[in-house]
């Protein structure tokens, strides 16, 4: 049986590895999900709600430990990753518990003569949730606990460099004493995942990723009448006004560049300015970029850890040399960020490129 290994972007070394799930093990967990289903979706309301708060306790209470974990495997610095666990993830999953009496109530579009008219949600019964490495514990949220809470059963699969969070989440739902088979993580190939999908028993599939991974949901779903959700990769542009607070929207957009190492679904990869404020909001956003401190992400004083792999910190240099090779003119003296010739290759100097064509 083949495994999966982490190589941490921190040092290019390997981090964890963990077993691939085995087909057959993967058709005993679809079954034990839809077995746990039938109960699950005639839980109270209260019930559900109580168990999934406790999951996010379990997370919370976790949040320290389980947020160095996640430095390791995606290279964002250690002083934000447990505030992804404590503020983001716990927030969205409270405000969506919070509503789903309201949300999931019986929907009445007004009576007719004789006939009381009413719309009811039912639980569809399993989601196959697909979640991606950026924001290993947001892209998870967003549909793990409306599923939940919905009356449904979940099978994750996490992304290959964020597998120790999928385990997380499954830990927790134990701890937190969801029964058996409520939610299960399954370390899985694209090959299986696609068998996953179209198997009869997954009635919803919710995917974060690439456009080109939402091209592969969709194709595995084809012969299928289900439905899913796909949040696909961005090209995200800002414009800066010519009444714009200049300090402001330049801390703004600075930090939505460079954040998570520029590595967010939202996250800013052009920005146009007025004229008249062209001037003022490249020297202010320069030198909030010349600010950042580049390093080792374990190390409390980091702000900017590095990439992902070696491979996209490849692409970006030669989308940077490209674009100077076109006529873009750099503007951050890359040695002024010593730690980018480390030798796992993966840091890199934040950049800011003008008369780019």
């Amino acid at each position: 049986m083949s495994s999966f290994d982490i190589i941490s972007p921190v040092n290019g070394e390997l981090y964890a590895s963990l077993a691939q799930t085995p087909d057959a093990a993967i058709a005993t967990a679809l079954e034990k999900a839809r077995l746990a289903q039938e109960k699950w979706g005639l839980t109270p309301l209260e019930t559900r709600a109580t168990l999934c708060r406790d999951l996010v306790q379990t997370l919370v209470d976790d949040a320290e430990k389980l947020g160095g974990e996640m430095s390791w495997q995606i290279g964002r610095p250690c002083r934000y990753t447990p505030n992804e666990i404590k503020g983001g993830f716990a927030e969205r999953a409270h405000y969506m518990i919070d509503i789903a009496a309201e949300a999931l109530s019986d929907i009445r579009p007004g009576d007719g003569v004789g006939v009381k008219r009413f719309i009811r949600k039912k639980p569809l019964g399993i989601v196959f949730l697909v979640a991606a490495w950026n924001y290993p514990y947001l892209t998870a949220v967003n549909a793990l606990i409306p599923a939940l809470m919905a009356g449904n059963c979940v099978i994750l699969k996490h992304a290959r460099q964020s597998l120790l969070v999928g385990e997380a989440l499954a830990n927790a739902a134990r701890a937190a004493n969801l029964p058996e088979g409520v939610l299960t993580h399954l370390v899985l190939t694209h090959e299986q995942a696609a068998r996953i999908i179209a198997d009869p028993a997954i009635d919803h599939v919710n995917f974060t990723g690439s456009v080109a991974g939402g091209h592969e949901v969709q194709n595995a779903a084809l012969t299928r009448f289900i439905s899913m959700g796909l949040e696909l990769g961005g090209k995200d542009a800002a414009y800066v006004r010519a009444d714009a607070d200049i300090d402001y929207a330049a801390e703004q957009l600075v930090d939505g560049s460079f954040f998570n190492s520029g590595q967010s679904c939202c996250g800013i990869e052009r920005i146009y300015v007025a004229r008249a404020q062209f001037d003022a909001f490249v020297a202010r956003a320069v030198e909030l970029t010349r600010g950042y401190q580049l390093g080792d992400p374990l190390d409390p004083e980091t702000t900017l850890g590095p990439v992902i792999n070696a491979a996209a910190a490849s692409t970006i240099r030669r989308t940077i040399a490209e674009a100077v090779q076109q006529g873009a003119r750099p503007l951050i003296d890359e040695e002024a960020f010593p730690h980018s010739l480390h030798p796992a290759g993966t840091y890199l100097a934040p950049q800011i490129l003008i008369n780019v064509t």
